[in-house]
C-alpha cells in the first residue's frame, strides 16, 4: 500500500499512562506528515507475566487454550488505551484485535504461527481513519479460537502486517537506539550497529541476543522487507535490517549474543541402535518442543549419552517426555541442569575462519572457563558454559576482539 508505515511500539514503551501518551504524540506526528499508519502494540510492561502468574496461582497447569484467552487481554488493553490517546489529540483512530483485522494462525495455543492475513477489513480502516492500532502477538485459528504467538510475538505480526500489507517498511520501537554488538546492560562498551544483514541478525536473535523475534527477521528476509530498530524514547537513526551487507571476503564479528534462559538434558546409556536419535527427537517436535544443541557421547560398546538444550519454559514438558523415552528404549537415567549458558559469536565468515575460533576458545581459557558443548554454523560459534561465569566471560571476549 503506498505511503504505508507500520510501526510495532513494545511492552515498555507503553508501560505507563505518560508513556502512551508519548506513543501517541509520535504517532500522530508522523501521521501529519501524510502518512498513513498502522501501529503494532505489546502488553503494557510485566503485564503477561501479571497475567500468567496470575494464573498459574489458580490453577498451576492453566490448560494452553484459556492461557491464549487470557495473554491476548495484555494487548487489547493496549490498544485501546493508545487509541483513547490518539482520540484525545484530535486524530481518528480506531484499534483491532488480531482477529479483527484477520491474522490466521495455526491451531497450536502459546505458540501459533501466521498461516495468512485477511487484509480486506484493514484497508477499509486505513483508508477511512489513516491511524489503525493493532493488537500484536495474537491471531484466530480455523477454530475461531484465539490463539498467542509465543514471546516476542508482536514483532513478527508487525512484519507479517508489512508485508501483507506492501508497506514500505517496518519500524520496531524498543526501548534502546538500535541493535548492539552486545548486550549494553552487560557489556559497557557495547555498541550501536548501523547497519545489519538479515542473517546475521536472525543468529543473534536465535542466539539469545533478544534482538528481535526470530520469525519477524525470517519474514523480513523472505519479503525483502527494509527492518528499522530504534528507540522510542528519541529520534537517533537507529539500525538497518537489510539483504547482505557487502564487505567483500573481510570478516567481521558483529555480534555476541548470551542465552540464560537454557538448560541441558542428558539421557544416560541410551542403547545403540538405528533410529534411537530419531524417534526421541519425533517424541520432543510431537510436543512442540524446540531443541538447540545438541550431542551424542559413546559411553561404552553398545551405548550412547544423548544431550541437548531446550528453553527453560519448556524444561518440565521435555523432561517427561525424556524419562518416558528413556523408560521406553531401556535407557539408564536422565538428568538436567539448568546452571548453563549459551554464549556465541555472530559474523559472516567466522567458522571458515581458524583464527577467530582460536581467539574464541583462547578469552575462555583465559578465565579458565570450561567448555561443554560447541555448536557451529556458517556465520557463528556457540559455546555451551557454567552460567555463573557467562557475563564475565561476554564482557572479556568483547574486549578479546576489540569490538
Amino acid at each position: 500500500m503506498e505511503n504505508l508505515i507500520v510501526q510495532k511500539y513494545g511492552g515498555t514503551s507503553v508501560g505507563s499512562v505518560d508513556r502512551i501518551k508519548r506513543v501517541a504524540k509520535r504517532i500522530v506526528d508522523r501521521a501529519d506528515e501524510g502518512k498513513k499508519m498502522v501501529v503494532v502494540v505489546s502488553a503494557m510492561g510485566k503485564q503477561t507475566d501479571h497475567l500468567v502468574e496470575m494464573a498459574k496461582s489458580i490453577n498451576p497447569n492453566p490448560p494452553s487454550r484459556e492461557l491464549d484467552v487470557l495473554m491476548a487481554t495484555g494487548e487489547q488493553e493496549s490498544i485501546a488505551l493508545l487509541a483513547m490517546a490518539i482520540q484525545a489529540l484530535g486524530h481518528s483512530v480506531i484499534s483491532l484485535t488480531g482477529a479483527q483485522c484477520g491474522i490466521k494462525t495455526s491451531e497450536v495455543h502459546k505458540k501459533a504461527r501466521i498461516e495468512g492475513i485477511d487484509t480486506s477489513r484493514l484497508q477499509r480502516e486505513i483508508e477511512t481513519h489513516q491511524v489503525v492500532i493493532v493488537a500484536g502477538f495474537q491471531g484466530i485459528d480455523d477454530r475461531d479460537e484465539v490463539t498467542t504467538l509465543g514471546r516476542g510475538g508482536s514483532d513478527t505480526s508487525a512484519v507479517a502486517l508489512a508485508a501483507a500489507l506492501k508497506a514500505e517498511s517496518c519500524e520496531i520501537y524498543t526501548d534502546v537506539d538500535g541493535v548492539y554488538d552486545a548486550d549494553p546492560r552487560i557489556v559497557p562498551d557495547a555498541k550501536k550497529i548501523d547497519e545489519i544483514s538479515y542473517q546475521e541478525v536472525l543468529e543473534m536473535a536465535s542466539l539469545g541476543a533478544g534482538v528481535l523475534h526470530t520469525r519477524s527477521v525470517e519474514l523480513a528476509e523472505k519479503y525483502k522487507l527494509p527492518l528499522v530498530v530504534r528507540s522510542s524514547f528519541n529520534d537517533n537513526p537507529g539500525t538497518l535490517i537489510k539483504e547482505e551487507v557487502n564487505r567483500m571476503e573481510k570478516v567481521l564479528i558483529r555480534g555476541i549474543a548470551l542465552d540464560e534462559d537454557i538448560a541441558k538434558i542428558s539421557i544416560l546409556e541410551v542403547p545403540d541402535k538405528p533410529g534411537i536419535a530419531f524417534r526421541l527427537f519425533s517424541f520432543l517436535a510431537a510436543q512442540n518442543i524446540h531443541v538447540d544443541m545438541i550431542v551424542q557421547n559413546v559411553n561404552r560398546t553398545a551405548v550412547n549419552d544423548i544431550s541437548f538444550t531446550v528453553n527453560v519454559d519448556e524444561l518440565q514438558k521435555a523432561v517427561e517426555v525424556s524419562q518416558k523415552f528413556a523408560f521406553d528404549v531401556g535407557a539408564q537415567k536422565v538428568e538436567f541442569d539448568q546452571g548453563v549458558a549459551k554464549l556465541s559469536i555472530v559474523g559472516t565468515g567466522v567458522v571458515a575462519n581458524a583464527e577467530i575460533a582460536s581467539q574464541f576458545f583462547e578469552a575462555l581459557y583465559e578465565l579458565g572457563i570450561n567448555i561443554l558443548t560447541i555448536s557451529t554454523s556458517e556465520i557463528k560459534i556457540s559455546c555451551l558454559i557454567d552460567k555463573e561465569r557467562a557475563k564475565e566471560a561476554m564482557v572479556h571476549i568483547h574486549k578479546k576482539f576489540e569490538m
